[in-house]
Protein backbone atom coordinates (compact mmCIF):
# COMPACT_ATOMS: atom_id res chain seq x y z
CA UNK A 1 0.00 0.00 0.00
CA UNK A 2 1.37 3.11 -1.02
CA UNK A 3 2.55 5.59 1.58
CA UNK A 4 0.54 8.98 1.75
CA UNK A 5 0.40 11.92 4.42
CA UNK A 6 -3.24 11.01 6.31
CA UNK A 7 -5.80 13.72 5.95
CA UNK A 8 -8.36 13.98 8.99
CA UNK A 9 -11.63 13.81 7.82
CA UNK A 10 -12.85 17.39 8.73
CA UNK A 11 -10.19 18.78 6.06
CA UNK A 12 -11.27 16.05 3.68
CA UNK A 13 -14.45 17.09 3.51
CA UNK A 14 -13.98 20.46 3.34
CA UNK A 15 -11.18 20.01 0.51
CA UNK A 16 -12.02 21.05 -3.45
CA UNK A 17 -9.04 18.88 -4.58
CA UNK A 18 -10.94 16.85 -6.53
CA UNK A 19 -8.71 14.03 -8.42
CA UNK A 20 -6.46 13.78 -6.01
CA UNK A 21 -5.21 10.60 -4.12
CA UNK A 22 -5.38 10.98 -0.53
CA UNK A 23 -4.79 8.80 2.68
CA UNK A 24 -7.88 9.03 5.23
CA UNK A 25 -7.86 6.62 8.88
CA UNK A 26 -10.49 6.04 10.84
CA UNK A 27 -13.17 3.73 12.37
CA UNK A 28 -15.85 2.22 10.40
CA UNK A 29 -19.48 3.16 11.02
CA UNK A 30 -21.07 1.47 8.55
CA UNK A 31 -20.54 -0.96 5.61
CA UNK A 32 -23.32 -2.08 3.16
CA UNK A 33 -22.83 -2.91 -0.13
CA UNK A 34 -23.82 -5.10 -3.43
CA UNK A 35 -21.96 -7.27 -6.23
CA UNK A 36 -20.77 -4.19 -7.82
CA UNK A 37 -20.06 -1.59 -5.35
CA UNK A 38 -19.60 -1.45 -1.18
CA UNK A 39 -19.96 2.06 0.89
CA UNK A 40 -18.31 2.28 3.74
CA UNK A 41 -18.69 5.05 6.73
CA UNK A 42 -15.73 5.87 7.87
CA UNK A 43 -14.83 8.53 10.82
CA UNK A 44 -11.70 9.71 12.45
CA UNK A 45 -13.45 11.50 15.50
CA UNK A 46 -12.53 15.24 13.75
CA UNK A 47 -16.14 15.68 13.02
CA UNK A 48 -19.08 14.39 13.26
CA UNK A 49 -19.38 14.01 9.59
CA UNK A 50 -18.45 10.73 7.91
CA UNK A 51 -16.33 10.17 4.30
CA UNK A 52 -18.13 7.98 2.11
CA UNK A 53 -15.34 5.35 1.44
CA UNK A 54 -16.60 3.96 -2.57
CA UNK A 55 -15.04 0.45 -2.90
CA UNK A 56 -15.54 -0.60 -6.85
CA UNK A 57 -15.99 -4.50 -6.65
CA UNK A 58 -13.63 -4.40 -9.82
CA UNK A 59 -10.80 -3.78 -7.59
CA UNK A 60 -11.38 -5.77 -4.40
CA UNK A 61 -12.91 -8.89 -3.93
CA UNK A 62 -15.46 -10.15 -0.84
CA UNK A 63 -12.67 -11.72 1.04
CA UNK A 64 -11.14 -8.84 0.40
CA UNK A 65 -14.49 -6.72 2.72
CA UNK A 66 -15.67 -9.28 4.84
CA UNK A 67 -13.21 -8.04 7.87
CA UNK A 68 -15.06 -4.28 7.47
CA UNK A 69 -17.49 -4.85 10.08
CA UNK A 70 -19.03 -1.80 12.03
CA UNK A 71 -16.17 -0.88 14.65
CA UNK A 72 -12.75 -1.58 12.55
CA UNK A 73 -10.16 0.47 11.85
CA UNK A 74 -9.01 0.90 8.83
CA UNK A 75 -6.28 3.04 6.44
CA UNK A 76 -7.71 4.24 3.29
CA UNK A 77 -5.80 5.34 0.30
CA UNK A 78 -8.55 7.09 -2.83
CA UNK A 79 -8.87 9.53 -5.11
CA UNK A 80 -11.51 12.30 -3.78
CA UNK A 81 -14.42 12.51 -6.21
CA UNK A 82 -17.24 14.93 -6.16
CA UNK A 83 -20.03 13.13 -4.39
CA UNK A 84 -23.40 12.34 -6.67
CA UNK A 85 -25.54 11.33 -3.32
CA UNK A 86 -27.16 13.25 -0.72
CA UNK A 87 -25.48 13.90 2.73
CA UNK A 88 -21.41 14.96 1.69
CA UNK A 89 -19.95 16.82 -1.08
CA UNK A 90 -16.77 14.55 -2.00
CA UNK A 91 -16.36 10.82 -1.46
CA UNK A 92 -13.29 8.63 -1.46
CA UNK A 93 -12.76 6.53 -4.51
CA UNK A 94 -10.96 3.53 -2.53
CA UNK A 95 -7.86 2.37 -4.34
CA UNK A 96 -6.11 1.16 -1.54
CA UNK A 97 -7.55 -0.77 1.63
CA UNK A 98 -5.90 -2.31 5.06
CA UNK A 99 -7.09 -3.25 8.02
CA UNK A 100 -5.82 -2.01 11.33
CA UNK A 101 -8.29 -3.66 13.76
CA UNK A 102 -11.01 -5.87 13.32
CA UNK A 103 -14.70 -5.36 15.46
CA UNK A 104 -16.25 -8.90 15.89
CA UNK A 105 -19.77 -7.88 15.35
CA UNK A 106 -21.08 -10.90 17.21
CA UNK A 107 -18.96 -9.21 20.06
CA UNK A 108 -18.90 -5.25 19.16
CA UNK A 109 -20.71 -3.85 21.92
CA UNK A 110 -22.06 -0.26 19.37
CA UNK A 111 -23.63 -1.78 16.54
CA UNK A 112 -25.61 0.35 14.10
CA UNK A 113 -29.20 0.74 16.44
CA UNK A 114 -30.21 3.04 18.95
CA UNK A 115 -28.37 2.58 22.10
CA UNK A 116 -29.66 4.55 25.22
CA UNK A 117 -27.51 7.05 27.73
CA UNK A 118 -27.76 4.84 30.04
CA UNK A 119 -26.44 1.76 28.35
CA UNK A 120 -23.82 3.59 27.11
CA UNK A 121 -22.81 4.79 30.66
CA UNK A 122 -21.74 1.31 31.36
CA UNK A 123 -19.36 0.96 28.18
CA UNK A 124 -18.00 4.08 28.89
CA UNK A 125 -14.58 3.35 27.59
CA UNK A 126 -16.35 2.94 24.07
CA UNK A 127 -19.13 5.52 23.71
CA UNK A 128 -16.61 8.37 22.68
CA UNK A 129 -16.47 6.09 19.29
CA UNK A 130 -20.74 7.32 19.27
CA UNK A 131 -22.19 10.16 17.28
CA UNK A 132 -23.27 11.48 20.67
CA UNK A 133 -20.31 11.34 22.29
CA UNK A 134 -17.91 12.54 20.04
CA UNK A 135 -19.96 15.53 19.64
CA UNK A 136 -20.20 16.17 23.22
CA UNK A 137 -16.56 15.88 23.88
CA UNK A 138 -15.31 18.15 20.99
CA UNK A 139 -17.97 20.65 23.00
CA UNK A 140 -15.90 20.21 25.91
CA UNK A 141 -12.42 20.56 24.06
CA UNK A 142 -13.68 23.78 22.48
CA UNK A 143 -15.26 25.45 25.95
CA UNK A 144 -12.09 24.73 27.92
CA UNK A 145 -10.50 26.85 24.80
CA UNK A 146 -12.92 29.38 25.25
CA UNK A 147 -12.11 29.59 29.16
CA UNK A 148 -8.51 29.51 28.68
CA UNK A 149 -8.91 32.22 25.70
CA UNK A 150 -11.33 34.56 27.35
CA UNK A 151 -9.17 35.06 30.76
CA UNK A 152 -6.04 35.38 28.77
CA UNK A 153 -7.31 38.19 26.35
CA UNK A 154 -8.22 40.27 29.83
CA UNK A 155 -4.90 40.11 31.23
CA UNK A 156 -5.59 37.15 33.83
CA UNK A 157 -3.46 34.41 35.43
CA UNK A 158 -3.81 31.02 35.42
CA UNK A 159 -3.06 29.73 38.16
CA UNK A 160 -2.77 25.83 39.38
CA UNK A 161 -3.93 25.57 43.10
CA UNK A 162 -3.52 21.86 45.08
CA UNK A 163 -5.52 19.23 44.92
CA UNK A 164 -4.60 18.29 47.95
CA UNK A 165 -5.85 20.49 50.89
CA UNK A 166 -6.01 20.65 54.92
CA UNK A 167 -9.07 23.04 54.59
CA UNK A 168 -12.84 22.52 53.54
CA UNK A 169 -13.47 25.85 51.84
CA UNK A 170 -17.19 25.37 51.89
CA UNK A 171 -17.22 24.48 55.34
CA UNK A 172 -19.50 21.31 54.19
CA UNK A 173 -17.08 18.16 55.77
CA UNK A 174 -18.00 16.34 52.25
CA UNK A 175 -14.47 15.38 51.33
CA UNK A 176 -12.64 12.88 50.11
CA UNK A 177 -9.58 11.98 52.55
CA UNK A 178 -6.26 11.70 51.06
CA UNK A 179 -4.12 9.36 53.86
CA UNK A 180 -1.10 6.88 53.53
CA UNK A 181 -2.18 5.12 56.62
CA UNK A 182 -2.90 1.29 57.35
CA UNK A 183 -6.06 1.35 57.02
CA UNK A 184 -6.25 -2.43 58.84
CA UNK A 185 -4.28 -1.05 61.82
CA UNK A 186 -4.96 2.63 62.55
CA UNK A 187 -2.82 3.73 65.30
CA UNK A 188 -4.91 5.97 67.99
CA UNK A 189 -4.08 8.36 70.58
CA UNK A 190 -4.50 8.63 74.31
CA UNK A 191 -7.41 10.04 73.31
CA UNK A 192 -9.17 7.73 71.34
CA UNK A 193 -8.00 10.12 68.04
CA UNK A 194 -6.65 8.90 65.02
CA UNK A 195 -3.23 9.66 65.49
CA UNK A 196 -1.86 11.14 62.15
CA UNK A 197 1.55 11.31 63.47
CA UNK A 198 3.06 8.99 60.94
CA UNK A 199 0.94 9.81 57.82
CA UNK A 200 2.00 11.39 54.96
CA UNK A 201 1.88 15.09 55.52
CA UNK A 202 1.25 14.18 59.86
CA UNK A 203 -2.23 15.73 59.51
CA UNK A 204 -5.38 14.83 58.16
CA UNK A 205 -5.94 15.62 54.30
CA UNK A 206 -8.44 16.00 52.00
CA UNK A 207 -9.18 16.39 48.02
CA UNK A 208 -10.33 19.63 47.35
CA UNK A 209 -13.71 20.81 46.89
CA UNK A 210 -12.83 24.13 45.77
CA UNK A 211 -9.40 26.19 44.77
CA UNK A 212 -10.91 29.77 45.98
CA UNK A 213 -9.27 30.01 48.80
CA UNK A 214 -5.85 29.96 47.41
CA UNK A 215 -6.85 31.67 44.35
CA UNK A 216 -7.74 34.59 46.69
CA UNK A 217 -4.04 34.60 47.95
CA UNK A 218 -3.38 34.65 44.18
CA UNK A 219 -5.33 37.34 43.52
CA UNK A 220 -4.41 39.49 46.04
CA UNK A 221 -0.68 39.82 44.29
CA UNK A 222 -1.13 39.23 40.49
CA UNK A 223 -4.75 41.02 40.44
CA UNK A 224 -6.26 38.65 38.36
CA UNK A 225 -6.26 34.94 38.04
CA UNK A 226 -8.27 32.06 37.51
CA UNK A 227 -8.32 28.34 38.72
CA UNK A 228 -9.41 25.48 35.90
CA UNK A 229 -9.01 22.06 37.33
CA UNK A 230 -10.38 18.87 39.08
CA UNK A 231 -12.27 19.35 42.58
CA UNK A 232 -14.07 16.74 44.80
CA UNK A 233 -17.14 16.36 47.05
CA UNK A 234 -17.64 13.20 49.09
CA UNK A 235 -21.90 13.76 48.74
CA UNK A 236 -23.86 10.77 48.57
CA UNK A 237 -26.13 11.82 46.00
CA UNK A 238 -27.24 10.31 43.35
CA UNK A 239 -29.04 12.45 41.25
CA UNK A 240 -28.27 13.88 37.41
CA UNK A 241 -26.93 17.24 38.69
CA UNK A 242 -24.55 15.25 41.03
CA UNK A 243 -20.84 14.02 40.43
CA UNK A 244 -18.30 13.28 42.95
CA UNK A 245 -15.31 14.56 40.88
CA UNK A 246 -16.04 17.34 38.45
CA UNK A 247 -14.13 20.24 37.15
CA UNK A 248 -14.77 24.38 38.15
CA UNK A 249 -12.82 27.62 36.65
CA UNK A 250 -12.99 30.19 39.11
CA UNK A 251 -11.46 33.88 38.97
CA UNK A 252 -10.36 36.07 41.63
CA UNK A 253 -9.78 39.64 41.03
CA UNK A 254 -8.26 42.43 43.08
CA UNK A 255 -10.23 45.64 43.52
CA UNK A 256 -13.42 44.08 42.40
CA UNK A 257 -16.86 44.85 44.36
CA UNK A 258 -19.83 42.74 43.48
CA UNK A 259 -21.13 45.09 40.40
CA UNK A 260 -18.02 44.12 38.48
CA UNK A 261 -18.15 40.76 39.70
CA UNK A 262 -21.36 40.48 37.90
CA UNK A 263 -20.51 42.14 34.67
CA UNK A 264 -17.52 39.68 34.52
CA UNK A 265 -19.76 36.59 35.02
CA UNK A 266 -22.17 37.57 32.18
CA UNK A 267 -19.30 38.13 29.92
CA UNK A 268 -17.51 35.45 30.39
CA UNK A 269 -20.68 32.87 30.15
CA UNK A 270 -21.58 35.05 26.78
CA UNK A 271 -18.05 34.48 25.80
CA UNK A 272 -18.35 30.91 25.99
CA UNK A 273 -21.57 30.34 24.14
CA UNK A 274 -21.21 32.22 21.35
CA UNK A 275 -17.51 30.21 20.73
CA UNK A 276 -20.02 27.43 21.12
CA UNK A 277 -22.35 28.67 18.70
CA UNK A 278 -19.69 29.60 16.41
CA UNK A 279 -17.19 26.94 16.37
CA UNK A 280 -19.25 23.77 16.88
CA UNK A 281 -22.23 24.55 14.77
CA UNK A 282 -22.35 20.90 13.50
CA UNK A 283 -22.07 19.33 16.58
CA UNK A 284 -24.79 21.75 18.18
CA UNK A 285 -27.22 20.62 15.44
CA UNK A 286 -26.79 17.14 15.95
CA UNK A 287 -27.24 17.34 19.26
CA UNK A 288 -30.32 19.33 19.06
CA UNK A 289 -31.71 17.49 16.65
CA UNK A 290 -31.45 14.42 18.55
CA UNK A 291 -31.95 15.42 21.78
CA UNK A 292 -33.25 18.96 22.24
CA UNK A 293 -35.10 20.75 19.34
CA UNK A 294 -34.99 24.24 21.75
CA UNK A 295 -31.26 24.16 22.37
CA UNK A 296 -29.95 26.37 19.67
CA UNK A 297 -33.11 28.93 20.40
CA UNK A 298 -31.77 28.76 24.27
CA UNK A 299 -28.16 29.39 23.33
CA UNK A 300 -29.09 32.53 21.45
CA UNK A 301 -31.00 33.47 24.87
CA UNK A 302 -28.03 33.82 26.45
CA UNK A 303 -26.09 35.29 24.40
CA UNK A 304 -28.57 37.89 23.30
CA UNK A 305 -30.16 39.20 26.35
CA UNK A 306 -28.52 41.03 29.35
CA UNK A 307 -28.95 39.58 32.90
CA UNK A 308 -31.34 40.74 35.07
CA UNK A 309 -30.02 41.58 38.42
CA UNK A 310 -32.01 42.09 41.77
CA UNK A 311 -31.55 41.34 44.87
CA UNK A 312 -32.55 37.86 46.69
CA UNK A 313 -35.03 39.69 48.91
CA UNK A 314 -37.22 40.88 45.67
CA UNK A 315 -36.51 37.55 43.87
CA UNK A 316 -38.60 36.43 47.33
CA UNK A 317 -41.26 38.26 46.97
CA UNK A 318 -41.85 37.66 43.52
CA UNK A 319 -42.22 33.91 44.09
CA UNK A 320 -44.34 34.98 47.29
CA UNK A 321 -46.54 36.72 45.04
CA UNK A 322 -47.24 34.25 42.03
CA UNK A 323 -47.57 31.17 44.81
CA UNK A 324 -50.01 33.77 46.47
CA UNK A 325 -51.50 33.75 43.35
CA UNK A 326 -52.47 29.90 43.13
CA UNK A 327 -48.68 28.89 41.41
CA UNK A 328 -47.70 25.53 42.69
CA UNK A 329 -43.85 24.83 44.04
CA UNK A 330 -42.75 21.59 45.58
CA UNK A 331 -40.51 23.25 48.38
CA UNK A 332 -42.30 26.09 50.26
CA UNK A 333 -41.02 29.93 49.44
CA UNK A 334 -39.62 32.00 52.36
CA UNK A 335 -37.08 34.24 53.46
CA UNK A 336 -34.34 32.38 54.38
CA UNK A 337 -34.51 29.39 52.35
CA UNK A 338 -32.30 28.61 50.14
CA UNK A 339 -33.80 28.47 46.17
CA UNK A 340 -34.46 25.52 45.03
CA UNK A 341 -34.01 25.03 41.17
CA UNK A 342 -38.18 25.20 40.59
CA UNK A 343 -37.85 28.41 42.17
CA UNK A 344 -34.40 30.20 40.09
CA UNK A 345 -35.79 28.36 36.93
CA UNK A 346 -39.47 30.25 37.36
CA UNK A 347 -37.59 33.45 37.96
CA UNK A 348 -35.33 33.10 34.89
CA UNK A 349 -37.56 31.20 32.00
CA UNK A 350 -41.53 32.82 32.86
CA UNK A 351 -40.83 36.20 34.99
CA UNK A 352 -38.28 37.82 33.34
CA UNK A 353 -37.90 35.65 30.51
CA UNK A 354 -34.00 36.08 30.54
CA UNK A 355 -31.05 34.86 32.67
CA UNK A 356 -31.11 36.40 36.32
CA UNK A 357 -28.17 37.28 38.75
CA UNK A 358 -29.56 36.89 42.39
CA UNK A 359 -27.70 39.00 45.32
CA UNK A 360 -27.46 39.84 48.59
CA UNK A 361 -28.58 36.23 50.32
CA UNK A 362 -28.73 35.97 53.95
CA UNK A 363 -25.58 35.02 55.18
CA UNK A 364 -26.61 31.81 57.42
CA UNK A 365 -27.05 30.00 54.05
CA UNK A 366 -23.35 31.09 52.75
CA UNK A 367 -19.93 30.62 53.01
CA UNK A 368 -18.02 32.09 55.45
CA UNK A 369 -15.64 33.98 53.57
CA UNK A 370 -18.38 36.52 51.84
CA UNK A 371 -18.72 40.11 53.07
CA UNK A 372 -21.42 41.04 54.96
CA UNK A 373 -23.70 44.07 54.44
CA UNK A 374 -24.64 46.77 56.69
CA UNK A 375 -28.15 45.27 57.70
CA UNK A 376 -26.14 42.45 59.55
CA UNK A 377 -28.16 40.09 57.76
CA UNK A 378 -27.44 39.44 54.02
CA UNK A 379 -23.90 38.81 52.39
CA UNK A 380 -22.33 40.15 49.01
CA UNK A 381 -23.11 36.71 47.13
CA UNK A 382 -24.45 36.81 43.62
CA UNK A 383 -25.62 33.49 42.18
CA UNK A 384 -26.51 33.15 37.75
CA UNK A 385 -29.09 31.50 37.16
CA UNK A 386 -29.76 29.83 33.32
CA UNK A 387 -32.83 28.42 31.97
CA UNK A 388 -33.32 24.55 32.91
CA UNK A 389 -30.02 24.56 34.94
CA UNK A 390 -30.97 26.85 37.38
CA UNK A 391 -28.17 27.85 39.25
CA UNK A 392 -24.99 27.60 36.92
CA UNK A 393 -22.31 30.07 38.52
CA UNK A 394 -21.99 30.85 42.23
CA UNK A 395 -19.80 33.64 43.85
CA UNK A 396 -19.30 36.81 46.04
CA UNK A 397 -17.59 39.85 47.00
CA UNK A 398 -15.19 38.51 49.65
CA UNK A 399 -14.89 40.12 52.82
CA UNK A 400 -11.71 41.90 52.96
CA UNK A 401 -11.64 42.70 57.46
CA UNK A 402 -9.91 40.73 59.11
CA UNK A 403 -12.01 41.04 62.50
CA UNK A 404 -15.34 40.20 60.50
CA UNK A 405 -13.80 37.44 58.36
CA UNK A 406 -12.62 36.04 62.13
CA UNK A 407 -15.18 36.49 63.98
CA UNK A 408 -17.78 34.63 60.98
CA UNK A 409 -15.44 31.77 60.78
CA UNK A 410 -15.77 31.54 64.59
CA UNK A 411 -19.45 31.52 64.06
CA UNK A 412 -19.38 28.50 62.00
CA UNK A 413 -16.81 26.51 63.81
CA UNK A 414 -13.77 27.20 61.72
CA UNK A 415 -10.65 26.68 63.77
CA UNK A 416 -8.19 29.57 63.28
CA UNK A 417 -5.35 26.32 62.33
CA UNK A 418 -7.08 25.75 59.72
CA UNK A 419 -7.02 28.99 58.04
CA UNK A 420 -4.35 31.13 59.38
CA UNK A 421 -2.94 31.68 56.29
CA UNK A 422 -6.16 32.95 54.67
CA UNK A 423 -6.37 35.29 57.51
CA UNK A 424 -3.22 36.85 56.72
CA UNK A 425 -4.28 38.23 53.65
CA UNK A 426 -6.05 40.32 55.53
CA UNK A 427 -4.22 41.19 58.05
CA UNK A 428 -1.02 42.36 55.73
CA UNK A 429 -2.33 44.64 52.85
CA UNK A 430 -6.23 43.59 52.74
CA UNK A 431 -8.05 45.14 49.50
CA UNK A 432 -11.55 44.81 48.27
CA UNK A 433 -11.67 41.51 45.62
CA UNK A 434 -13.99 39.13 44.19
CA UNK A 435 -14.84 35.83 42.16
CA UNK A 436 -17.21 32.88 41.16
CA UNK A 437 -17.08 29.75 40.54
CA UNK A 438 -18.53 27.68 37.66
CA UNK A 439 -19.18 24.32 36.96
CA UNK A 440 -17.60 22.77 33.99
CA UNK A 441 -19.89 19.83 33.50
CA UNK A 442 -22.83 22.63 34.61
CA UNK A 443 -21.80 24.63 31.57
CA UNK A 444 -21.37 21.19 29.26
CA UNK A 445 -25.25 20.46 30.46
CA UNK A 446 -26.26 23.57 28.95
CA UNK A 447 -24.48 24.11 25.56
CA UNK A 448 -25.04 20.48 24.68
CA UNK A 449 -28.69 20.07 26.22
CA UNK A 450 -27.95 17.18 27.72
CA UNK A 451 -29.85 15.98 30.90
CA UNK A 452 -27.27 13.90 32.71
CA UNK A 453 -24.29 15.62 33.97
CA UNK A 454 -22.75 11.79 33.48
CA UNK A 455 -23.12 12.36 30.08
CA UNK A 456 -21.42 15.26 29.90
CA UNK A 457 -17.60 14.10 31.20
CA UNK A 458 -15.57 11.10 29.43
CA UNK A 459 -15.59 8.82 32.72
CA UNK A 460 -17.87 9.94 35.79
CA UNK A 461 -17.48 9.04 39.37
CA UNK A 462 -20.82 8.83 41.37
CA UNK A 463 -21.92 7.19 44.20
CA UNK A 464 -20.33 3.24 43.64
CA UNK A 465 -19.26 3.95 40.34
CA UNK A 466 -15.52 4.66 39.73
CA UNK A 467 -15.47 2.32 36.87
CA UNK A 468 -12.93 3.00 33.67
Amino acid sequence: MQKINRTVIVNALKSAEIGREINIKGWVRTHRGNKNVHFIALNDGSTIHNMQVVVDMGKFTEEQLKLITTGACLNVNGILTQSVGQGQSVELAATAIEIYGVADPTQYPLQKKGHTLEYLREIAHLRPRTNTFGAIFRLRHNMAMAIHTFFHERGFFYFHTPVITGSDCEGAGQMFQVTTLNLYDIKKTPQGAIDYSNDFFGRPTSLTVSGQLEGELAALALGAIYTFGPTFRAENSNTPRHLAEFWMIEPEVAFFEIADNMQLAQEFIQYCVRWALERCTDDIEFLAKMYDNALIDRLRFVTENDFQRLTYTEGVIILKDVVAKGRKFEFPVDWGIDLQSEHERYLVEEHFKRPVILTDYPKEIKSFYMKQNDDGKTVRAMDVLFPKIGEIIGGSQREEDYEKLKRRAEEMHIPDKDIWWYLDTRRFGTAPHSGFGLGFERLMLFVTGMQNIRDVIPFPRTTHNADF
